[in-house]
């Protein structure tokens, strides 16, 4: 996500970084040059236009701090702001008795997902969610919210065959509620194409009946300029608390999220990045500025890590491969700890400095199915092969090849990158500081990891990324996707 906007501020930040002194005549056209690119990423023109107004008078009034540059100063100004924009600390949901949660938006933005999603969460937290099916107008809505909730094993009330009636159904079912022992209602309901009236109308009668404490607004992150009017329609019906982003995996210019919070005045509470019930989390607004200004989100990694990587199978793999014992059987363990953490790119944007490694990688080598590619050919190898790299002679590199359905070039790369991996990663010494993320996988480490140190946390050294990517060629400079060190590190 953010990628086009990234892209762009990086280019104006890297002529910004040179400047001796601050003046508004130097700075004019890098300003212009950021507002053009906020605009380009479907930003509101009057949010774009207030927004760099802000960071002008703060670049030219402020005293530049001694030993920093000038140009650095900007930059951090710029931070400074955008996290302001983007809500300046992260919003909580108000979970006061009795908790309700009307879920609002446009159809085929994810409302029914998303009540999914945050009902595993609550879970997840200690509460004892129940949803609600309120979408009357979708064909199919109510038997979908019953399939995701059935996946998130939670239980959901729906109305009455032939109900058409929204107010009627959600009263009957809020009285159903209160015989159940549950502390938060999620209700869906229905949206439209496109804002009209009788979804106002139908959305402030429910609004009314229900009594929310929450009313979060789901929005697509490609809904681009439109996002104004749908925000400012849907708070004017519903009075909105909170918006929840979606789809942010996907190539999304992202300006939804700077426009939605300036025009309602109301936080972005969560985001969603994919469509399975655990790809959902807080949106945290410092940390999205990080990670639209290229500097990575590595506090988000090492909680991601932690939380769906095994601790005990993780060390298993580094004893192994610092003891240089590590064969195929552990490296397909390691791919499938990574596919738990999400799609290749959107793990990797997490990693500072990763734009400008992805400008390097040819078409297509983030592309899943490569990953896929990987393991096939793994997968194609006896259990002996796989125990033992020695035995892949010639003679089983092409039935490994044919098993697999890819060519033998394909296989005898995959293990001339295992091999040079695990000679790197076997030396003592060089993996003492992985066992400082170690400490992370119960909870956050008592000292951030490095980008060196991520490795760890993902099973004890990630496999060469040339394999995952299947030849995909290294950059040449800059922070490296290497065998020595995992995601971002240097070679030792």
């Amino acid at each position: 996500m953010f990628s086009l906007l990234s892209d762009k501020l990086d280019d104006v930040f890297r002529r910004i970084r040179g400047l001796s002194k601050i003046s508004e005549s130097n700075i004019a056209e890098a300003l212009r040059e950021i507002r053009l690119a906020l605009l380009e990423a479907d930003v509101d023109y009057s949010v774009a236009r207030n927004f760099v107004n802000l960071v002008k008078e703060r670049a030219i009034g402020e005293q530049v701090l001694k030993d920093v540059k000038p140009g650095e100063q900007i930059v951090k100004i710029f931070r400074d702001e955008l996290a302001k924009l983007l809500g300046g600390e992260e919003a909580g949901l108000n979970l006061t008795p009795p908790a309700r949660i009307l879920v609002v938006g446009l159809n085929g933005a994810g409302k029914t997902t998303t009540c999914a999603k945050l009902a595993r969460r609550l879970k997840k937290e200690g509460h004892k969610p129940v949803l609600v099916a309120c979408d009357l107008m979708r064909p199919a809505a109510v038997d979908q919210l019953v399939t995701l909730a059935a996946q998130v094993e939670t239980p959901v009330l729906t109305p009455q065959p032939g109900e058409k009636d929204a107010v009627r159904a959600v009263r009957d079912a809020l009285r159903r509620v209160d015989e159940l022992e549950h502390d938060v209602v999620i209700i869906d309901t229905a949206g439209r194409q496109e804002v009209d009236e009788a979804l106002i109308d139908e959305l402030r009668r429910v609004r009314r009946e229900v009594q929310p404490q929450e009313v979060l607004l789901v929005a697509d992150a490609a809904t681009g300029q439109q996002a104004v009017q749908v925000a400012h329609a849907f708070h004017e019906a519903a009075g909105i608390t909170g918006i929840v982003l979606t789809k942010l995996d996907g190539d999304a210019r992202g300006g939804a999220a700077l426009s939605m919070r300036a025009v309602t005045g109301q936080p972005v509470k969560f985001i969603g990045e994919g469509e399975k019930p655990d790809m959902f989390g807080p949106f945290v607004p410092q940390r999205m500025a990080d990670r639209i200004l290229g500097m990575g989100d590595i506090v988000g990694l090492v909680e991601k890590a932690a939380e769906k990587i095994d601790q005990e199978s993780a060390m298993n793999s580094m004893t192994r491969m610092m003891s240089g014992e590590f064969n195929f059987e552990d490296f397909l363990s390691q791919m499938r700890m990574m596919q738990k953490l999400g799609p290749l790119e959107g793990l990797l944007g997490l990693l500072p400095g990763f734009s400008k490694i992805r400008k390097q990688l040819p078409q297509g080598a983030l592309d899943p199915k490569r990953l896929k590619h990987t393991e096939a050919i793994v997968l194609s190898m006896t259990r002996a092969e796989r125990s033992n790299d020695k035995l892949l002679i010639p003679s089983r590199r092409r039935r490994i090849a044919k098993g697999a359905g890819v060519s033998e070039i394909e296989v005898n790369r995959l293990i001339k990158n295992f091999r040079e991996m695990k000679e790197m990663m076997g030396g003592k010494g060089k993996n003492a500081a992985l066992m400082k993320a170690m400490q992370g996988m119960k909870g956050m480490p008592a000292e951030m990891p490095t980008n060196a140190d991520l490795s760890a946390l993902m099973g004890g050294g990630m496999p060469d990324m040339d394999a995952l990517f299947q030849g995909a060629a290294r950059p040449r400079r800059g922070p490296g996707l290497n065998s020595a060190a995992g995601f971002g590190g240097r070679r030792r």
